[in-house]
């Protein structure tokens, strides 16, 4: 049965908790969306010099759990205290928020890095030559043709990530960051009352779902000119 005084009593901290996630989660992906085109062109670099600290970045954040990158952060700050107050960055590195945020940012763009990455590589070599042979430059070919038809090959493993990263979020609630699950814990524990967990896994189910159904109508809208319809083709002949 539903405890409604209960949800009455904690939901709203739950809720607000709900934001927090979605606020952490979703910085975190724009700035890797940033970041994360620059570091897959360095990725795919044949420069030595540029392509092995790209792949060692990427190989270390996708390779290690994202739990221990965000201790190494938080609590590895924490050890260079002097140093970072010497150069203006402990304000930054003392807020569990923040370093939250810095962890789950340089974790999605290793992995938005790599699935750009393979997007580009898998693009026949034809469509760069085709550029090259009409007189585009290097970069206007890749931001005109090259970069298009690869995002739309990523738009599904990023929109995977994303959901990935919904999940993840739990973990933040370690270092006392108050999203959804750290409210959730502290609910529990003034209330003792097990269903919390319950109302808080629908509220990832339901956030997990509507994300979902929002990237498909994404990628729906984006890729309508890739379906004909077979009304369309039977109305040209």
């Amino acid at each position: 049965m539903i405890d409604f005084e209960l949800l009455t009593t904690y939901g709203p901290r739950m809720l607000l908790g709900l934001m927090v996630t979605l606020q952490l989660v979703l910085t975190s992906a724009a700035i890797g969306a940033v970041l994360a085109l620059p570091l897959a062109l360095a990725r795919n670099s044949d420069n030595r010099l540029i392509n092995a600290p790209a792949r060692f970045y990427i190989a270390f954040f996708r390779g290690t759990p994202l739990l221990a990158q965000l201790f190494l952060i938080y609590y590895g700050a924490a050890q260079i205290r002097g140093p970072l107050e010497t150069v203006g960055l402990w304000w930054f590195f003392r807020e569990a928020y923040l370093c939250a945020l810095f962890a789950f940012a340089v974790n999605t763009t290793a992995y938005q890095a790599e699935i750009l990455r393979g997007a580009l590589r898998s693009l026949p070599k034809g469509q760069t030559e085709a550029a090259r042979s009409l007189g585009l430059g290097r970069w206007t070919a890749l931001f005109k043709v090259q970069l298009p038809q690869a995002m739309i090959l990523a738009l599904r493993p990023l929109g995977n990530e994303l959901v990935l990263s919904f999940k993840a979020s739990a973990i933040a609630s370690i270092v006392t960051v108050p999203e959804l699950m750290q409210a959730t814990k502290l609910a529990f524990s003034r209330s003792f009352e097990f269903q919390i967990y319950i109302w808080a896994a629908l509220l990832y189910l339901v956030l997990v779902e509507g994300i979902r159904r929002i990237w498909a109508l994404l990628e729906r809208r984006l890729t309508r000119h890739i379906h004909t319809s077979p009304k369309r083709i039977a109305a040209a002949h």
